[in-house]
Protein backbone atom coordinates (compact mmCIF):
# COMPACT_ATOMS: atom_id res chain seq x y z
CA UNK A 1 0.00 0.00 0.00
CA UNK A 2 1.28 3.11 -0.80
CA UNK A 3 1.88 6.12 1.36
CA UNK A 4 -0.28 8.75 2.22
CA UNK A 5 0.45 12.44 2.51
CA UNK A 6 -0.54 14.40 4.88
CA UNK A 7 -2.93 17.62 4.20
CA UNK A 8 -4.18 18.24 7.97
CA UNK A 9 -1.56 19.30 9.22
CA UNK A 10 -0.67 18.93 13.29
CA UNK A 11 0.16 22.21 14.96
CA UNK A 12 2.33 22.57 18.12
CA UNK A 13 0.26 24.21 20.88
CA UNK A 14 2.14 26.82 22.42
CA UNK A 15 2.78 28.14 18.58
CA UNK A 16 -1.21 28.54 18.49
CA UNK A 17 -3.25 32.31 18.19
CA UNK A 18 -3.08 33.78 22.24
CA UNK A 19 -6.52 33.71 23.59
CA UNK A 20 -6.33 37.95 23.17
CA UNK A 21 -4.68 39.09 19.46
CA UNK A 22 -4.84 42.20 19.94
CA UNK A 23 -4.59 43.75 23.86
CA UNK A 24 -3.35 47.03 22.68
CA UNK A 25 -6.54 48.15 21.23
CA UNK A 26 -9.44 50.49 22.99
CA UNK A 27 -12.39 49.58 21.70
CA UNK A 28 -14.85 52.02 23.48
CA UNK A 29 -17.76 52.93 21.28
CA UNK A 30 -19.84 55.92 22.53
CA UNK A 31 -23.77 56.01 21.87
CA UNK A 32 -25.78 59.06 21.06
CA UNK A 33 -27.14 58.60 24.92
CA UNK A 34 -23.33 58.04 26.36
CA UNK A 35 -22.55 61.67 23.75
CA UNK A 36 -25.53 63.50 25.30
CA UNK A 37 -25.10 62.54 28.83
CA UNK A 38 -21.20 63.88 28.58
CA UNK A 39 -22.08 66.89 27.37
CA UNK A 40 -25.25 67.59 29.93
CA UNK A 41 -22.67 66.75 32.84
CA UNK A 42 -19.64 68.16 31.73
CA UNK A 43 -20.95 71.65 31.48
CA UNK A 44 -21.38 71.73 35.13
CA UNK A 45 -18.65 68.91 36.44
CA UNK A 46 -15.23 70.13 33.77
CA UNK A 47 -15.59 73.57 35.13
CA UNK A 48 -16.00 72.70 39.04
CA UNK A 49 -13.40 69.85 38.52
CA UNK A 50 -10.94 72.20 36.73
CA UNK A 51 -11.28 74.90 39.77
CA UNK A 52 -10.25 72.14 42.79
CA UNK A 53 -7.79 70.79 40.49
CA UNK A 54 -6.08 73.95 40.15
CA UNK A 55 -6.44 74.23 44.37
CA UNK A 56 -4.77 71.42 44.96
CA UNK A 57 -1.91 71.54 42.56
CA UNK A 58 -1.55 75.41 43.88
CA UNK A 59 -1.03 73.48 47.54
CA UNK A 60 0.88 70.30 46.19
CA UNK A 61 3.67 72.55 44.36
CA UNK A 62 5.13 74.47 46.91
CA UNK A 63 4.62 71.35 49.24
CA UNK A 64 6.85 69.02 46.75
CA UNK A 65 8.99 71.87 46.59
CA UNK A 66 9.88 72.37 49.69
CA UNK A 67 10.06 68.74 50.41
CA UNK A 68 12.55 67.75 48.15
CA UNK A 69 14.82 70.94 48.61
CA UNK A 70 18.55 70.47 48.45
CA UNK A 71 17.46 66.50 48.63
CA UNK A 72 19.68 64.76 45.53
CA UNK A 73 18.56 62.08 43.04
CA UNK A 74 21.56 61.37 41.60
CA UNK A 75 24.75 59.70 42.73
CA UNK A 76 25.07 58.31 46.71
CA UNK A 77 21.06 58.50 46.91
CA UNK A 78 19.75 58.32 50.32
CA UNK A 79 16.06 57.60 51.44
CA UNK A 80 13.86 60.18 53.36
CA UNK A 81 14.13 60.48 56.47
CA UNK A 82 12.74 62.47 59.41
CA UNK A 83 10.34 65.48 58.33
CA UNK A 84 10.74 64.89 54.42
CA UNK A 85 9.81 61.78 55.08
CA UNK A 86 6.49 62.57 57.35
CA UNK A 87 5.73 65.83 54.58
CA UNK A 88 5.78 62.85 52.08
CA UNK A 89 3.28 60.30 54.19
CA UNK A 90 1.08 63.27 56.09
CA UNK A 91 0.95 66.09 53.42
CA UNK A 92 1.55 64.52 49.84
CA UNK A 93 -0.19 61.34 50.24
CA UNK A 94 -3.55 63.52 51.22
CA UNK A 95 -3.05 65.89 48.55
CA UNK A 96 -3.06 63.28 45.91
CA UNK A 97 -6.09 61.64 47.28
CA UNK A 98 -7.61 65.07 47.21
CA UNK A 99 -6.41 65.71 43.42
CA UNK A 100 -8.25 62.10 42.26
CA UNK A 101 -10.94 63.14 44.57
CA UNK A 102 -11.44 66.26 42.39
CA UNK A 103 -11.52 64.48 38.96
CA UNK A 104 -14.00 62.02 40.79
CA UNK A 105 -12.39 59.17 41.34
CA UNK A 106 -14.11 56.63 43.89
CA UNK A 107 -11.41 54.55 45.71
CA UNK A 108 -12.17 50.61 46.53
CA UNK A 109 -9.19 49.24 48.74
CA UNK A 110 -9.46 45.30 49.31
CA UNK A 111 -6.42 43.29 51.02
CA UNK A 112 -4.70 44.43 53.07
CA UNK A 113 -0.90 46.03 52.44
CA UNK A 114 2.41 44.39 54.00
CA UNK A 115 5.22 46.29 55.15
CA UNK A 116 8.81 46.88 53.44
CA UNK A 117 10.59 44.18 55.65
CA UNK A 118 7.48 41.67 54.35
CA UNK A 119 7.38 42.25 50.64
CA UNK A 120 10.18 44.89 49.09
CA UNK A 121 8.55 45.20 45.98
CA UNK A 122 4.80 46.01 45.03
CA UNK A 123 3.80 44.64 41.29
CA UNK A 124 0.81 46.58 39.83
CA UNK A 125 -0.95 44.83 36.57
CA UNK A 126 -2.71 45.29 34.98
CA UNK A 127 -1.52 49.18 33.74
CA UNK A 128 -3.83 50.46 31.72
CA UNK A 129 -4.44 54.03 31.40
CA UNK A 130 -2.44 57.27 33.02
CA UNK A 131 -4.57 57.15 35.81
CA UNK A 132 -2.87 53.83 37.34
CA UNK A 133 -0.61 56.46 39.24
CA UNK A 134 -3.68 56.77 42.18
CA UNK A 135 -1.85 53.14 43.16
CA UNK A 136 0.95 55.08 44.43
CA UNK A 137 -1.19 57.33 46.48
CA UNK A 138 -3.06 54.63 48.26
CA UNK A 139 0.11 52.58 48.63
CA UNK A 140 1.82 55.72 50.44
CA UNK A 141 4.01 56.78 47.92
CA UNK A 142 6.60 54.08 47.23
CA UNK A 143 9.37 54.41 45.20
CA UNK A 144 8.66 53.48 41.74
CA UNK A 145 10.58 53.45 38.33
CA UNK A 146 10.15 56.51 36.16
CA UNK A 147 11.87 58.32 32.76
CA UNK A 148 14.41 61.25 33.77
CA UNK A 149 12.97 62.96 31.21
CA UNK A 150 9.47 63.14 34.22
CA UNK A 151 11.41 64.90 36.08
CA UNK A 152 11.18 67.59 33.86
CA UNK A 153 7.84 68.05 33.56
CA UNK A 154 6.41 71.28 34.95
CA UNK A 155 4.85 70.78 38.99
CA UNK A 156 4.02 66.99 38.26
CA UNK A 157 8.22 66.35 37.89
CA UNK A 158 8.85 67.82 41.13
CA UNK A 159 6.13 65.77 43.06
CA UNK A 160 7.88 62.67 41.36
CA UNK A 161 10.57 63.58 42.96
CA UNK A 162 9.21 62.91 45.93
CA UNK A 163 8.82 59.61 45.32
CA UNK A 164 12.51 59.01 45.32
CA UNK A 165 12.24 57.44 42.16
CA UNK A 166 14.52 54.74 40.25
CA UNK A 167 15.72 56.77 37.07
CA UNK A 168 15.69 55.10 33.83
CA UNK A 169 17.68 56.87 31.07
CA UNK A 170 17.06 55.81 27.30
CA UNK A 171 20.49 57.96 26.07
CA UNK A 172 22.81 55.66 28.65
CA UNK A 173 23.36 51.98 27.24
CA UNK A 174 23.93 50.80 30.59
CA UNK A 175 20.85 52.11 31.96
CA UNK A 176 19.12 49.02 32.57
CA UNK A 177 21.88 47.70 34.15
CA UNK A 178 22.04 50.13 36.98
CA UNK A 179 18.36 50.02 37.02
CA UNK A 180 17.87 46.80 38.65
CA UNK A 181 21.11 47.40 40.77
CA UNK A 182 19.16 50.14 42.30
CA UNK A 183 15.82 47.51 42.75
CA UNK A 184 17.89 45.17 44.04
CA UNK A 185 19.97 47.28 46.79
CA UNK A 186 16.47 49.02 47.68
CA UNK A 187 14.67 45.47 47.44
CA UNK A 188 17.43 44.24 50.13
CA UNK A 189 17.60 47.07 52.46
CA UNK A 190 15.12 45.34 55.14
CA UNK A 191 13.22 48.14 55.49
CA UNK A 192 15.44 50.81 55.16
CA UNK A 193 14.11 52.15 51.78
CA UNK A 194 10.30 52.50 51.32
CA UNK A 195 8.60 49.79 49.30
CA UNK A 196 9.56 49.56 45.15
CA UNK A 197 6.17 50.11 43.10
CA UNK A 198 6.60 48.60 39.12
CA UNK A 199 3.93 47.45 36.57
CA UNK A 200 5.80 45.13 35.30
CA UNK A 201 3.93 44.75 32.25
CA UNK A 202 6.01 47.95 31.11
CA UNK A 203 2.80 49.24 29.00
CA UNK A 204 -0.47 49.96 28.65
CA UNK A 205 -2.81 47.28 27.64
CA UNK A 206 -7.01 46.99 27.63
CA UNK A 207 -7.14 44.75 30.29
CA UNK A 208 -8.11 41.74 28.47
CA UNK A 209 -5.09 39.63 29.43
CA UNK A 210 -1.94 40.19 31.11
CA UNK A 211 0.90 40.07 28.69
CA UNK A 212 4.60 39.01 29.92
CA UNK A 213 6.02 40.71 32.77
CA UNK A 214 9.50 42.39 32.97
CA UNK A 215 11.99 41.04 35.14
CA UNK A 216 12.87 43.53 37.09
CA UNK A 217 10.67 43.66 39.90
CA UNK A 218 12.13 39.71 40.12
CA UNK A 219 15.61 39.73 40.03
CA UNK A 220 16.31 40.34 43.37
CA UNK A 221 14.44 37.55 44.33
CA UNK A 222 12.70 38.58 47.22
CA UNK A 223 9.16 37.92 48.42
CA UNK A 224 6.60 40.45 46.10
CA UNK A 225 3.12 41.72 47.04
CA UNK A 226 0.70 41.28 44.07
CA UNK A 227 -1.17 44.45 43.57
CA UNK A 228 -4.49 44.08 41.08
CA UNK A 229 -6.29 47.15 39.50
CA UNK A 230 -10.25 47.17 38.27
CA UNK A 231 -12.15 50.24 36.72
CA UNK A 232 -15.30 48.43 36.94
CA UNK A 233 -17.30 51.63 35.31
CA UNK A 234 -20.18 50.81 32.57
CA UNK A 235 -18.51 53.38 30.50
CA UNK A 236 -14.59 52.74 30.18
CA UNK A 237 -13.25 56.35 29.64
CA UNK A 238 -9.96 55.42 31.18
CA UNK A 239 -7.88 52.91 28.97
CA UNK A 240 -5.24 54.46 27.18
CA UNK A 241 -3.79 51.83 24.47
CA UNK A 242 -2.15 52.02 21.79
CA UNK A 243 -5.12 52.21 19.56
CA UNK A 244 -7.87 54.08 20.39
CA UNK A 245 -8.52 57.59 22.45
CA UNK A 246 -5.88 60.13 22.81
CA UNK A 247 -5.13 61.31 26.08
CA UNK A 248 -6.86 64.39 25.94
CA UNK A 249 -9.89 62.83 25.30
CA UNK A 250 -9.79 60.11 27.74
CA UNK A 251 -9.06 62.87 30.33
CA UNK A 252 -12.43 65.10 29.02
CA UNK A 253 -14.84 61.79 29.33
CA UNK A 254 -13.23 60.87 32.99
CA UNK A 255 -14.35 64.73 33.98
CA UNK A 256 -17.32 64.28 32.86
CA UNK A 257 -18.50 61.50 34.75
CA UNK A 258 -20.55 61.39 37.85
CA UNK A 259 -17.79 59.68 39.64
CA UNK A 260 -15.08 56.99 38.30
CA UNK A 261 -14.47 53.70 40.32
CA UNK A 262 -11.05 52.71 40.52
CA UNK A 263 -10.73 48.73 42.73
CA UNK A 264 -7.63 48.89 44.23
CA UNK A 265 -6.88 45.03 45.70
CA UNK A 266 -3.46 43.75 47.80
CA UNK A 267 -3.05 40.22 47.42
CA UNK A 268 -0.74 38.17 49.59
CA UNK A 269 2.57 38.37 49.35
CA UNK A 270 4.37 35.49 46.63
CA UNK A 271 7.32 34.35 48.60
CA UNK A 272 10.02 33.05 46.21
CA UNK A 273 11.02 29.55 45.90
CA UNK A 274 15.07 28.46 45.69
CA UNK A 275 14.40 27.76 42.45
CA UNK A 276 12.53 30.94 41.94
CA UNK A 277 15.53 33.27 43.55
CA UNK A 278 17.51 31.58 40.67
CA UNK A 279 15.40 32.21 38.06
CA UNK A 280 13.42 35.54 37.99
CA UNK A 281 11.17 34.26 34.45
CA UNK A 282 9.75 31.53 36.98
CA UNK A 283 9.15 33.84 39.40
CA UNK A 284 7.65 36.74 37.15
CA UNK A 285 5.33 33.67 35.33
CA UNK A 286 4.56 32.17 39.22
CA UNK A 287 3.46 36.14 40.28
CA UNK A 288 1.44 36.50 36.70
CA UNK A 289 -0.46 33.40 37.07
CA UNK A 290 -1.80 34.32 40.43
CA UNK A 291 -2.61 37.92 39.36
CA UNK A 292 -4.58 36.72 36.67
CA UNK A 293 -6.26 33.99 38.19
CA UNK A 294 -7.85 36.85 40.54
CA UNK A 295 -8.58 39.05 38.04
CA UNK A 296 -10.71 36.24 36.03
CA UNK A 297 -8.36 36.97 32.71
CA UNK A 298 -5.61 34.77 30.70
CA UNK A 299 -2.12 35.18 30.32
CA UNK A 300 -0.43 35.90 26.68
CA UNK A 301 3.24 36.56 25.88
CA UNK A 302 2.98 39.94 24.18
CA UNK A 303 4.72 42.63 24.99
CA UNK A 304 6.20 45.92 24.31
CA UNK A 305 8.36 45.28 21.65
CA UNK A 306 4.73 44.01 19.32
CA UNK A 307 4.06 47.48 20.12
CA UNK A 308 7.20 48.72 18.40
CA UNK A 309 6.55 45.99 15.59
CA UNK A 310 2.75 47.84 15.95
CA UNK A 311 4.22 51.10 14.67
CA UNK A 312 6.49 49.24 12.12
CA UNK A 313 3.70 47.80 10.37
CA UNK A 314 1.44 51.21 10.50
CA UNK A 315 4.73 52.89 8.87
CA UNK A 316 4.65 49.98 6.41
CA UNK A 317 1.07 50.77 5.37
CA UNK A 318 -0.33 47.68 7.05
CA UNK A 319 -2.85 47.74 9.60
CA UNK A 320 -1.20 48.40 13.00
CA UNK A 321 -2.27 45.16 14.65
CA UNK A 322 -0.55 42.79 11.40
CA UNK A 323 2.97 43.50 13.61
CA UNK A 324 1.32 41.43 16.79
CA UNK A 325 3.25 38.16 16.60
CA UNK A 326 3.51 37.65 20.73
CA UNK A 327 7.49 38.46 20.99
CA UNK A 328 7.99 36.48 23.97
CA UNK A 329 7.30 33.43 22.78
CA UNK A 330 8.23 33.91 19.14
CA UNK A 331 11.72 35.31 20.14
CA UNK A 332 11.96 32.39 22.57
CA UNK A 333 11.07 29.75 20.80
CA UNK A 334 12.38 30.88 17.20
CA UNK A 335 15.71 32.39 18.47
CA UNK A 336 14.72 35.92 16.88
CA UNK A 337 15.42 39.42 17.76
CA UNK A 338 13.19 42.15 17.24
CA UNK A 339 15.38 43.49 14.79
CA UNK A 340 15.12 39.81 12.69
CA UNK A 341 11.47 40.29 13.30
CA UNK A 342 11.17 43.67 12.03
CA UNK A 343 13.17 42.78 8.72
CA UNK A 344 10.63 40.19 8.35
CA UNK A 345 7.81 42.22 8.77
CA UNK A 346 9.40 44.08 5.83
CA UNK A 347 9.74 41.45 3.65
CA UNK A 348 6.10 40.66 4.54
CA UNK A 349 4.90 44.20 3.75
CA UNK A 350 6.05 44.01 0.19
CA UNK A 351 4.35 40.79 -0.31
CA UNK A 352 0.87 42.10 1.59
CA UNK A 353 1.44 45.71 -0.25
CA UNK A 354 -1.91 44.70 -2.51
CA UNK A 355 -3.85 43.19 0.30
CA UNK A 356 -6.56 44.26 2.25
CA UNK A 357 -6.40 43.82 6.07
CA UNK A 358 -2.79 42.79 6.08
CA UNK A 359 -3.37 38.60 4.93
CA UNK A 360 -1.74 36.89 2.00
CA UNK A 361 -3.93 35.10 0.15
CA UNK A 362 -2.66 32.01 -1.98
CA UNK A 363 -3.45 34.72 -5.32
CA UNK A 364 -0.94 37.03 -3.93
CA UNK A 365 1.71 34.30 -2.24
CA UNK A 366 1.99 33.11 -6.35
CA UNK A 367 2.50 36.62 -7.46
CA UNK A 368 4.90 37.44 -5.60
CA UNK A 369 6.99 34.23 -6.09
CA UNK A 370 6.05 34.94 -9.61
CA UNK A 371 4.51 31.26 -9.90
CA UNK A 372 1.84 29.95 -11.10
CA UNK A 373 -0.73 27.66 -8.31
CA UNK A 374 0.14 24.31 -8.59
CA UNK A 375 0.79 21.52 -6.10
CA UNK A 376 4.10 22.40 -4.46
CA UNK A 377 3.06 25.87 -3.84
CA UNK A 378 -0.02 24.75 -2.77
CA UNK A 379 1.10 22.77 -0.20
CA UNK A 380 4.01 25.00 1.04
CA UNK A 381 1.26 27.70 1.36
CA UNK A 382 -0.12 25.35 3.45
CA UNK A 383 2.48 25.13 5.69
CA UNK A 384 2.38 28.41 6.79
CA UNK A 385 -1.41 28.53 6.82
CA UNK A 386 -1.45 27.53 10.48
CA UNK A 387 -5.08 28.16 11.25
CA UNK A 388 -6.04 26.96 7.51
CA UNK A 389 -8.75 30.18 7.21
CA UNK A 390 -6.99 30.37 3.70
CA UNK A 391 -4.87 33.32 4.46
CA UNK A 392 -0.79 34.21 5.70
CA UNK A 393 -1.07 37.16 8.76
CA UNK A 394 2.63 38.03 9.55
CA UNK A 395 2.68 35.51 12.59
CA UNK A 396 2.17 32.42 10.38
CA UNK A 397 4.74 33.93 8.06
CA UNK A 398 7.65 34.63 10.83
CA UNK A 399 7.13 31.29 12.11
CA UNK A 400 7.01 29.57 8.02
CA UNK A 401 10.40 31.32 7.50
CA UNK A 402 11.89 30.85 10.37
CA UNK A 403 10.80 26.87 11.22
CA UNK A 404 9.98 25.27 7.41
CA UNK A 405 12.01 27.36 4.54
CA UNK A 406 15.32 28.56 6.23
CA UNK A 407 16.32 24.92 7.69
CA UNK A 408 15.44 23.71 3.78
CA UNK A 409 18.56 26.69 3.02
CA UNK A 410 21.42 23.68 4.17
CA UNK A 411 23.77 23.93 1.59
CA UNK A 412 23.12 19.86 0.59
CA UNK A 413 19.75 21.11 -0.12
CA UNK A 414 20.84 23.76 -2.40
CA UNK A 415 23.13 21.44 -4.21
CA UNK A 416 20.58 19.15 -4.76
CA UNK A 417 18.16 21.78 -6.34
CA UNK A 418 21.43 23.49 -8.19
CA UNK A 419 22.06 19.92 -9.50
CA UNK A 420 18.06 19.91 -10.98
CA UNK A 421 18.63 22.63 -13.35
CA UNK A 422 22.54 22.18 -14.44
CA UNK A 423 21.66 18.95 -16.35
CA UNK A 424 25.06 19.14 -18.33
CA UNK A 425 26.55 19.46 -14.98
CA UNK A 426 29.15 22.43 -16.13
CA UNK A 427 28.65 23.95 -12.71
CA UNK A 428 26.40 26.86 -14.13
CA UNK A 429 22.81 26.93 -15.24
CA UNK A 430 21.94 28.81 -18.43
CA UNK A 431 18.66 30.68 -19.63
CA UNK A 432 17.66 27.36 -21.45
CA UNK A 433 18.44 25.14 -18.51
CA UNK A 434 16.67 27.13 -15.83
CA UNK A 435 13.61 27.80 -18.22
CA UNK A 436 13.51 24.01 -19.17
CA UNK A 437 12.50 22.88 -15.82
CA UNK A 438 10.48 26.11 -14.17
CA UNK A 439 8.07 25.20 -17.46
CA UNK A 440 7.98 21.59 -16.92
CA UNK A 441 8.12 21.67 -12.53
CA UNK A 442 6.38 24.34 -11.90
CA UNK A 443 4.57 25.63 -14.36
CA UNK A 444 6.32 29.12 -15.03
CA UNK A 445 5.26 31.39 -18.13
CA UNK A 446 8.46 32.63 -20.38
CA UNK A 447 7.70 36.10 -19.02
CA UNK A 448 8.07 35.69 -15.15
CA UNK A 449 10.61 33.21 -15.90
CA UNK A 450 12.68 35.55 -17.43
CA UNK A 451 12.26 38.01 -14.57
CA UNK A 452 12.97 35.73 -12.22
CA UNK A 453 16.14 34.32 -13.58
CA UNK A 454 17.55 38.00 -14.08
CA UNK A 455 17.01 38.36 -10.19
CA UNK A 456 18.95 35.22 -9.41
CA UNK A 457 21.94 36.48 -11.84
CA UNK A 458 22.83 38.89 -10.04
CA UNK A 459 26.10 40.33 -12.48
CA UNK A 460 24.02 39.74 -15.20
CA UNK A 461 26.40 37.45 -17.15
CA UNK A 462 23.56 34.73 -18.68
CA UNK A 463 24.04 32.23 -16.31
CA UNK A 464 23.57 31.26 -13.10
CA UNK A 465 26.63 30.09 -10.83
CA UNK A 466 26.15 28.10 -7.42
CA UNK A 467 27.01 31.13 -5.53
CA UNK A 468 24.54 33.46 -7.13
CA UNK A 469 22.05 30.32 -6.54
CA UNK A 470 22.98 30.02 -2.54
CA UNK A 471 22.64 34.09 -2.17
CA UNK A 472 19.22 34.58 -3.85
CA UNK A 473 17.96 30.96 -1.49
CA UNK A 474 19.29 32.85 1.00
CA UNK A 475 17.49 35.90 1.07
CA UNK A 476 13.77 34.10 -0.76
CA UNK A 477 13.59 30.96 1.42
CA UNK A 478 10.49 30.47 0.44
CA UNK A 479 12.09 29.00 -2.57
CA UNK A 480 14.02 26.49 -1.50
CA UNK A 481 11.49 25.13 0.99
CA UNK A 482 9.18 25.16 -2.67
CA UNK A 483 12.09 22.95 -4.18
CA UNK A 484 12.14 20.80 -1.83
CA UNK A 485 8.35 20.08 -1.30
CA UNK A 486 8.54 19.52 -5.44
CA UNK A 487 11.21 16.75 -4.51
CA UNK A 488 8.69 15.19 -1.40
CA UNK A 489 5.72 15.39 -4.34
CA UNK A 490 7.89 13.62 -7.53
CA UNK A 491 9.10 11.23 -4.31
CA UNK A 492 5.31 10.52 -3.10
CA UNK A 493 4.15 9.79 -7.28
CA UNK A 494 6.99 8.01 -7.75
CA UNK A 495 6.25 5.58 -4.34
CA UNK A 496 2.38 5.88 -5.61
CA UNK A 497 3.30 4.46 -8.96
CA UNK A 498 5.26 1.68 -7.82
CA UNK A 499 3.03 0.53 -5.23
CA UNK A 500 6.32 0.51 -2.46
CA UNK A 501 5.68 1.24 1.29
CA UNK A 502 8.19 4.53 1.19
CA UNK A 503 11.01 3.01 4.11
CA UNK A 504 10.87 7.02 6.02
CA UNK A 505 9.04 10.57 5.82
CA UNK A 506 11.10 13.45 4.11
CA UNK A 507 14.98 14.65 5.19
CA UNK A 508 15.63 17.84 7.20
CA UNK A 509 13.51 18.40 10.33
CA UNK A 510 9.76 19.70 9.36
CA UNK A 511 7.15 21.07 11.41
CA UNK A 512 4.85 18.69 10.03
CA UNK A 513 5.18 15.25 8.59
CA UNK A 514 4.96 15.59 4.57
CA UNK A 515 4.62 12.12 4.19
CA UNK A 516 3.75 9.02 6.23
CA UNK A 517 4.24 5.01 5.79
CA UNK A 518 1.80 2.68 6.96
CA UNK A 519 4.50 0.69 8.67
CA UNK A 520 3.91 0.53 12.53
CA UNK A 521 7.17 2.02 13.34
CA UNK A 522 5.70 5.28 11.39
CA UNK A 523 2.48 5.06 13.25
CA UNK A 524 3.34 4.75 16.49
CA UNK A 525 6.19 7.58 16.21
CA UNK A 526 5.36 11.56 16.72
CA UNK A 527 5.61 13.54 13.79
CA UNK A 528 9.12 15.03 13.74
CA UNK A 529 7.43 18.77 12.74
CA UNK A 530 6.77 21.31 14.50
CA UNK A 531 8.30 19.30 18.20
CA UNK A 532 11.06 21.96 19.06
CA UNK A 533 11.15 22.07 22.62
CA UNK A 534 9.06 24.44 24.69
Amino acid sequence: MPPQRIFALPRQQSLLLPAVINPFVQETKLSKADIIKCVLLGIFLVPIRGILLSLVLMITWPVAVITTFKHPLKGSVEPMTGWRRFMCRRVMAPLGRAYYFAMGFRVVVKGKQVSSREAPILAVAPHSTFFDGIVCIVAGLPSTVSRVENLATPIFGRCVRCLQPVLVSRERTDSRKNTIREIEKRAKSEGVWPQVLIFPEGTCTNRSCLITFKLGAFIPGVPVQPVIMRYPNKLDTVTWTWQGFSSKTLLLLTLCQLYTTVEIEFLPPQIPTEEEKKSAPLFASTVRRVMAEALGVPVTDHTYEDCRLMISAGELTLPMEAGLVEFTKISRKLNLKWENVQKELEGFAVMASSCKGGRISIQEFARFLKLPINPALEELFALFDRDGDGTIDFREYVIGVTMLCRPANTEDVLRMAFKLFDTDEDQRITRLEFSALMRSALGVSDLNMTKLFKEIDADASGFISFAEFEAFALTHPEYAKLFTTYLELQRYQALKGSGDEGPEGPEGPEEEALLQGPGPADQGSDSTSDKKDD
